[in-house]
C-alpha cells in the first residue's frame, strides 16, 4: 500500500489537474466484490447497424429484465443502480433478482425480492447511484442472474450502457414477480440502470484481501465485434482463466464502445479520466486495473482534433496517479493498430507507435499487456483477429489478448 506522503503528493497533484480523488471509504466494505458491473453512460438515438436501444425514450409503465453472468460466487448479492444521466428522479417500484433460465425466464424458486434501506421502492435523485440492501442467493462462477426492475412513472432518458453484447427484455405492466418469460416480448441488446452486481460470503476475507479485477477502455475492453450472447469479450475470457487458476476472484468489464481518454463526447460518454473514479475506484474489492484506452483519441473521426503523444500520455498517467493513490495496481495495454480502418490516419498510427514505445518502456504501469504484439501485423490487425473492421477483434482475437495477460500482475 502507498503511504500517506504518497496518498498526499498523489492528491495534489490531481487537484492541480482539476480532478478530486474520490474519499477512503467510496469503494465500500472490502467484504464486498464486485463480480458483473458496466460502465453507464447517457441516452443515445438508436444505432442501425446495432438495433434497438430504449434510451431516449425511457420507460413509463413496465417491467424491464435484464440477465448477466458473474465473474465469481458468494453467498448474498446486491445490485447497483445509476441515475448519473437522468434528467429527472428515477422511481424504482421494486426490483427482483434470480437465477436466469432460458432467455427471459427466472429459474423456479430463486426470485428474492430487492430492497433498499428495508423499503420495496426507492427514487433515485438526478446524477445520483444506490446500491441495494442484500439479498440471500447462493451464486457461483458463471452463473447467470435475472435482475428485474419495475418502472411505473415516466422516467425520461435513461441511463444506460449501449454496447452489451447481450440481451436485455421489456414487458409491459408489472410483471416484477413473474418468472415467466412469455409477458418479456419486447428485446434490446443494451443494458438500463443496473451498473453492477456485488457478493459477500465465505469467501470474502476482509480489506486486505481485495478480489476484483477491473478491465478499463473503449470498445475492444467492452467486446464490439465479438458475437453478442456468447459471452467471448476479453474480460470474460479472462475471469474464466483467473477461475480456472482457482482465484475466485471478480472481473468487471468497464469498456464504452467509443470511448476517449481526454475528450467527453455526447454519444460515446465522458472522458477517461473524468469517468474512472466511478467506473474503477468504487468498485467494491477493486485489487487492479487493465487500461486498454486511446485508440478513438487518435481516430480519424475524432471531432475534437487531433491530439499529441505527450498529451495522451498524460492521460494514462493521471489514470495511474488515480489508481495508485487507492493503493490499486495497474497494467498498461498498448494501442492496437487500426490499418484498413475508417479510423486510421498516418499522424494516429505515428502517435500509437509513440505511446506503446512509452507504454512499454517507462515504467509508469506496474505491468504491460502487449496486445498489440499479440495481434499486429504491421499497421493491420492479424487476419484471424479481424472482426472485418479492421478495428475491432473477433472472439479468435479477444481470446488471444486475455491469454496475454499475466495472471500474476493482477
Amino acid at each position: 500500500m502507498r503511504t500517506s506522503r504518497s496518498l498526499a503528493t498523489a492528491a495534489a497533484l490531481l487537484a492541480a489537474a482539476g480532478i478530486s480523488m474520490p474519499p477512503a471509504h467510496a469503494a465500500g466494505p472490502a467484504s464486498w466484490r464486485a463480480v458483473w458491473g458496466t460502465a453507464a453512460q447517457p441516452a443515445v438515438p438508436t444505432a442501425d447497424w446495432y438495433g434497438v436501444n430504449w434510451s431516449q425514450q425511457g420507460f413509463a409503465d413496465d417491467s424491464l429484465r435484464q440477465v448477466v453472468r458473474l465473474t465469481s460466487g458468494g453467498s448474498k448479492v446486491r445490485i447497483r443502480l445509476s441515475n448519473v444521466y437522468g434528467t429527472r428522479p428515477l422511481r424504482i417500484a421494486g426490483a427482483t433478482v434470480g437465477r436466469a433460465g432460458t432467455g427471459a425466464a427466472v429459474q423456479p424458486g430463486t426470485l428474492r425480492p430487492l430492497r433498499f434501506s428495508g423499503r420495496a421502492a426507492t427514487v433515485l435523485a438526478a446524477g445520483s447511484e444506490i446500491v441495494s440492501d442484500a439479498a440471500s442467493l447462493a451464486s457461483s462462477p458463471r452463473d447467470q442472474l435475472a435482475v428485474t426492475l419495475r418502472l411505473n412513472a415516466p422516467t425520461g432518458p435513461a441511463t444506460f450502457h449501449h454496447f452489451a453484447m447481450a440481451t436485455s427484455y421489456r414487458a409491459a405492466g408489472d410483471h416484477l414477480a413473474d418468472p415467466r418469460a412469455t409477458p418479456f416480448a419486447q428485446q434490446s441488446d443494451s443494458w438500463y440502470y443496473l451498473t453492477g452486481v456485488e457478493v459477500t460470503g465465505p469467501h470474502a476475507l476482509g480489506p486486505a484481501r481485495r478480489r476484483t479485477v477491473v478491465a478499463f477502455g473503449d470498445s475492444l475492453t467492452d467486446g464490439v465485434g465479438s458475437t453478442k450472447g456468447t459471452d467471448a469479450r476479453y474480460p470474460d475470457r479472462l475471469a474464466e482463466r483467473l477461475r480456472a487458476a482457482g482465484r475466485r476472484w471478480g472481473v468487471v468489464n468497464a469498456g464504452i464502445g467509443g470511448n476517449r481518454v481526454l475528450t467527453d463526447s455526447p454519444v460515446y460518454g465522458e472522458r477517461a479520466v473524468a469517468r474512472f473514479t466511478r467506473d474503477v475506484l468504487e468498485r467494491p474489492g477493486a485489487r487492479s486495473v487493465i487500461v486498454l484506452a486511446g485508440v478513438n483519441d487518435l481516430a480519424a473521426w475524432n471531432e475534437t482534433g487531433p491530439v499529441t503523444a505527450a498529451q495522451l500520455i498524460d492521460g494514462h498517467r493521471t489514470l495511474i496517479r488515480l489508481a495508485h493513490a487507492r493503493g490499486i495496481q495497474v497494467v498498461g495495454a498498448t494501442i492496437m493498430p487500426m490499418g484498413g480502418s475508417a479510423a486510421q490516419s498516418r499522424r494516429g498510427e505515428q502517435i500509437r507507435r509513440q505511446v506503446n514505445r512509452w507504454i512499454r518502456t517507462s515504467g509508469a504501469y506496474d505491468a504491460v499487456a502487449d496486445f498489440d504484439r499479440v495481434v499486429a501485423d504491421g499497421e493491420h490487425l492479424k487476419a484471424a483477429y479481424d472482426s472485418g473492421d479492421h478495428i475491432h477483434l473477433n472472439d479468435t482475437g479477444y481470446r488471444a489478448i486475455a491469454d496475454a495477460v499475466d495472471l500474476n500482475t493482477l
